[in-house]
């Protein structure tokens, strides 16, 4: 089942939030994937209020809707702890048909890596140079399946070189020196001459070892080990026992987690040289590895747009991911897809209403907390019904809506509006609280809006929003700000701005007056602002 966002716009409004976590759990409670409700950004307080007033917690937030590693079928292989061996590494290799492994600490934290090479690479320095250093014990036994039959001093390591006990001129041994590791067969001389000699050890390949001798040489430090393997077999496997820490790459190891986004781990590994590369989970624990094949062709994330269709108000990284649907009340923007796609786009007062309908179409009724909270997502697009983008329809479905939740609208409505909650918030919060930007006409603007039940508390801070927006346009490039405040009881709105005064004027048919001006019975944002620059810039 393959995970589906469901994402509002930048600065989310109540609407945006409540219509992402109602058509959500629709999808869900039809049983059709795995639907995840998003927000973008910070919540603003009324949509803070509402989530804790019908118990939900605020949606997963996202920041980038671009292909990341969690997205792509990296391999998951198999993985081993330093101490293991390298016979064991390399029949892991077979088994699973890899060429590198990841060495993990005991918690699952990368180690290093350890490929077919390295391991090569070792096995063949050992033929030239048959040495080991602090060999395990361990590890050796269990390699050549080996038996100690004599060890006084209980040795933990080994260390030596590795020689095939052979007779040299004369029938001498022809190995000398304590640090040897002697393999041998039935041969009386070089066991005698190795225990005499307190040589590192002897390995008796596959004969039983004569418990005379032996006890001929009871204060001798050699440890005698017991194997089924013939000497040449036995000298092969010694240098497979190393453990696998002494090996593997534990420098300089290029590595990714999961929340690695692909454009930065192609450009990596692009300058890498590496087949295979570490993927680590969040607590840097090893879960796979991926290939420069596993970049062609990435599984990109699923989306579906609520309340907007616009790219610059969308989920940043929209581009590499597959949009599957568009549910939105607002006009045709500038999204563009590779595929037809459902798009749901109707002239009401709130996208929350849109979802209302489709619950009713799927004969779903929604739980009477997400009701509760879809009547408040209604009430505040639509300004209690007063904005003139508002439908009978908004109506219809907010109150059957309430009914279901058992609560009052009009409740509702002034728990949404109430001014009061707003007057510590800065003036920037206030402004970015509900905060659109739009693209018209080669123009660039943002537009802001209040909504209040007393705009008075609102207009004394006139000088203290004019300097933050100034400081907004001059920040983001804007050619020009404005901010809406809303007053539900007078039902018009203040409109405060930065920019050209002509525009403003011409716009609205009004004079304005020191980067003021009242527009009466203008409520709507989308309606009855946008559509007025829109037609002043053609």
């Amino acid at each position: 089942m393959s995970q589906v966002y469901v994402v509002g716009h930048r600065n989310p409004d109540t609407d945006a939030v409540v219509s992402a976590m109602s058509y959500a759990a629709l999808r869900n409670a039809t049983g059709d994937r795995d639907y995840v409700a998003c927000r973008l950004d910070h919540l603003s307080d009324e949509t803070k209020r509402m989530l804790a007033k019908f118990g939900f917690s605020q949606p997963m937030r996202v920041k980038d809707m671009r292909t990341q590693v969690s997205d792509i079928d990296y391999d998951k292989p198999p993985v081993l702890e330093p101490s293991a061996t390298l016979d064991r590494a390399w029949k892991t290799m077979n088994e699973g048909h890899v060429t590198s492994i990841p060495v993990v600490n005991s918690n699952g934290t990368l180690f290093g890596t350890l490929s077919a090479g390295d391991i090569a690479s070792y096995t063949l320095d050992t033929i030239t140079d048959p040495k080991v250093n602090s060999l395990p014990l361990f590890n050796l036994l269990g390699v050549i399946e080996g038996q100690i039959i004599k060890d006084i001093n209980a040795k933990d390591e080994i260390s030596g070189e590795i020689v095939i006990g052979l007779p040299g001129n004369g029938k001498a041994p022809a190995f000398a020196g304590k640090d040897k590791i002697v393999l041998c067969g039935d041969q009386e001389d070089m066991i005698s001459y190795a225990l005499e000699n307190d040589t590192e050890a002897v390995i008796m390949c596959a004969v039983t070892p004569d418990k005379a001798l032996l006890d001929k040489f009871p204060d001798s430090t050699t440890t005698v080990i017991y194997t089924p393997f013939d000497a040449m077999k036995t000298s092969q496997l010694i240098s497979q026992s190393m453990p696998i820490s002494r090996v593997c790459a534990t420098e300089d190891i290029v590595c990714f987690h999961t929340t690695d986004y692909l454009d930065d781990v192609r450009e990596t590994i692009l300058k890498s040289r590496f087949r295979s590369y570490p993927v680590l989970d969040e607590e840097d624990k090893v879960v796979g590895t991926l290939s420069r094949f596993h970049l062609l062709r990435p599984r990109r994330k699923n989306i579906v747009l609520v309340d907007h269709n616009e790219s610059a108000q969308s989920v940043p990284g929209l581009d590499q991911a597959e949009l599957i649907e568009i549910i939105d009340h607002h006009r045709l923007a500038d999204i563009q897809t590779t595929q037809p796609i459902k798009v749901r786009n109707e002239p009401v007062g709130s996208t929350t209403t849109i979802v209302a309908e489709m619950y009713q179409e799927s004969g779903v009724t929604p739980a009477p907390m997400m009701a509760g909270l879809m009547v408040s997502a209604i009430l505040s697009d639509t300004v209690m019904f007063k904005s003139p983008t508002c439908t009978e329809r908004d109506k219809i479905f907010a109150e059957r809506l309430s009914r279901i939740a058992g609560v009052s609208i009009e409740e509702i409505g002034r728990e949404l509006f109430d001014a009061s909650r707003n007057t510590d918030s800065s003036a920037e919060h206030l402004i970015k609280t509900d905060f659109k930007e739009f693209h018209i006409a080669g123009q660039t603007l943002g537009v802001s809006q209040i909504i209040c039940v007393d705009s008075k508390s609102m207009l004394e801070r006139k000088q203290e929003f004019l300097d933050t927006m100034a400081m907004l346009k001059k920040q983001n490039g804007y050619d020009m700000i404005l901010l809406m405040l809303t007053d539900v009881l007078v039902e018009g709105s203040y409109l405060f701005y930065i920019g050209s005064d002509d525009t403003i004027r011409y716009a609205f048919s009004a004079e304005p007056h020191d980067n003021e001006l009242y527009l009466p019975g203008v409520m709507s944002r989308k309606k009855q602002i946008i559509p007025m620059l829109t037609a002043l810039w053609g």
